[in-house]
This record gives structure tokens, sequence and C-alpha cells, in this order.
């Protein structure tokens, strides 16, 4: 597995991470703990060490088996989780305030909770669930972050940054408080390239990859017939004629791609690999079977830059979170 240096450190992570959102069993429905633990203990064996996770998944479930298998495997993992807003909110609004959503006692409190639930003494990246950049001149964020480093409870910090809102951080970012940023970025949503990932490359400022495959459309699994289970987020995620546009598209981006991959699935994570700002990569896979096809597309390396211009003409404008 390929290692990419994180942020200013010296440390290494894994270019193939593993997202934890969906073995927390909330909103992504069918998630089996003994399957979600094999699929863990096998990225493990095959080099992974970067896992990210969140106290919200689950309320804290992920976490749990997060470190349960930390433990049992006597390795010790990069692990990275998440505080969500005192609101819960997803995105952060402009009207959110500061006081309302992220005030010292509730990061130190969340923070605390995440260690009991690893079983950690220390988290080795923590982040801001959401995030506003009007926020970034109060102090208070700025004493919580130096009181858990100072307390070696949290070596790193980083901001998820809002759905599709990829500069929505860049003025936290200049505090040097900041050593990653996790983004959605993907064939479709192309955003980052234009400003995050060159402020990322100037300030050593990892970036994070999040939902590559766009919570399934571009796996290509996604049609008009498709089903999920009841519960599932993804029923709202691709409501109405969602599925049709999502199929339609995917249909021409493996026209273009066929010819250099073996499978869509390959194509998304190949394309986001292909960009040396792209420190890790995130999907989800509590399957053995996904998890291993991951790890050949990445072994395969980025796309060649031929078809990466290729693919710009698929950028797609959208927000099906709204």
């Amino acid at each position: 597995m390929m290692m990419k240096k994180f942020g200013s450190s010296g440390l290494e992570i894994s270019l193939l991470g593993f997202g934890c959102w969906g073995i927390g069993k909330a909103m992504w429905i069918g998630a089996d703990d003994s399957e979600s633990k094999r699929a863990l203990r096998l990225a493990i064996d095959n080099g992974i060490n970067f896992f990210d996770t969140a106290l919200v998944y689950g309320n804290g479930h992920s976490e749990k088996l997060v470190g349960e298998v930390e433990k049992d495997s006597r390795k010790k993992l990069f692990i990275a989780s998440k505080i969500p807003s005192k609101k819960y909110e997803w995105p952060a609004s402009d009207k959110s305030r500061f006081e309302a959503s992220f005030p010292k006692s509730h990061i130190i409190k969340c923070t605390e909770e995440s260690l009991r639930n690893l079983n950690r003494d220390y988290i080795d990246l923590m982040q801001f669930h959401v995030w506003n950049d009007k926020w970034t001149k109060y102090d208070e964020w700025k004493e919580a972050v130096m009181k858990l480093k100072e307390e070696g409870k949290v070596r790193y910090w980083g901001i998820s940054i809002n759905d599709h809102q990829p500069h929505n951080g860049i003025e936290a970012g200049k505090t040097g408080l900041i050593d990653s940023y996790q983004v959605i970025f993907n064939i479709f949503d192309q955003k980052p390239v234009e400003k995050l990932f060159p402020f990322c490359k100037e300030n050593s400022i990892s970036i994070i990859a999040r939902v590559p495959f766009d919570e399934g459309a571009l796996t290509g699994n996604v049609n008009p017939s498709t089903e999920f289970p009841v519960g599932d987020f993804r029923n709202d995620y691709f409501k109405g004629k969602r599925k049709i546009d999502v199929k339609l598209r995917v249909d021409e981006i493996w026209n273009d791609v066929k010819s250099e991959t073996a499978s869509m699935s390959e194509a998304a994570l190949r394309f986001i690999i292909s960009f040396d700002a792209v420190t890790s990569v995130i999907p989800g896979m509590r399957k053995e079977k996904n998890l291993k096809a991951n790890i050949a597309s990445v072994n395969k390396g980025g796309l060649s830059p031929r078809l990466i211009e290729k693919l710009k003409v698929h950028k797609w404008e959208k927000n099906f979170y709204e």
C-alpha cells in the first residue's frame, strides 16, 4: 500500500484510507459488526493504517469498533475522528453562531468521549465535523485546540469541510492550526482543485478525499430500479428523478474511462489519487469484497493525464444533500 506524508509531520498514512461511517449502523443501513470487523482487520493486514471515524457515526459505535480492532491487531494505527457541532448541523450555515456550535467546553467534552470510545490516550487527528470560516476569528476554538494538544490528547487538527464548499475553511488554515482538510472530491465534484488544492500544497496541509463514489453513484450500481433499505439516507439522497440523471451521466463517464479502467469504481478512485495534493481517499468498505477491489484499484495508480483532462467535462454542479 502506497503511503503519503501527513501534513508537515514526519508521519505517513495510507493512500487508501478506511471510511468508517458505514460501519456505525446508522443512516447507512445493513452493517453487520462481525463483517465490519473482518473488513477492518483485512484492511490492516493489507497495509492500511488510516481510519476515519466520528463521534456521531452510530453515536460512538463506529469509534468503538475501530478501537476494538486496533487493540486486537496490536498495531498502532493513525485514527481520525470528528467533533459534531453542538447543534448537530450539516452544513454549518452563515446564520450559525460560533458559541452555539463549537464552544470550548463542547470541543473538550466530545474529544474526551471519543477517547473513551476508542479506548485510547490520544487521537491522531481530530476534525471539526462542519465549519464556517467566519468562526476563525474566535479564540475559544484555538484555545481548545492548543489545550488538547498540550495535554497530549490530540496530535493534529483538521476540518471536515461543508458539503460542496471547498473554500470554506481556508481562512482557518491560515492560522497554522489546521493540518488537514476532509473534502468532497470526485469526478462530479472537482471544485477543490481550483483553490483548496493549491493552498494546501503551498502550506503543507493534507487533503483527505471523502465521498469518492458520490454515495454509490460513481460505482455504476445506481439506476432507476435501485432500492435501498428502509431508513437508509440514500433513499433521500437519490430521491425523485436523481437515479435517472445519475445513470445517464455515469454511462457517459464509462464511455470515456472503459479503455483505461476495468470498472467505474476503479475509475472513480484512480481519478482522485491522480492529484498529488490528495494524501488519502476514504471510501466506505464494510464488505471484504469491496475492500479488496478498492485496494487493487489504488495499487494501479492514477489515470493518464489525457484521461484526467477529458474527465473535466463531467463536472456536475449539484447538492443532493439539500
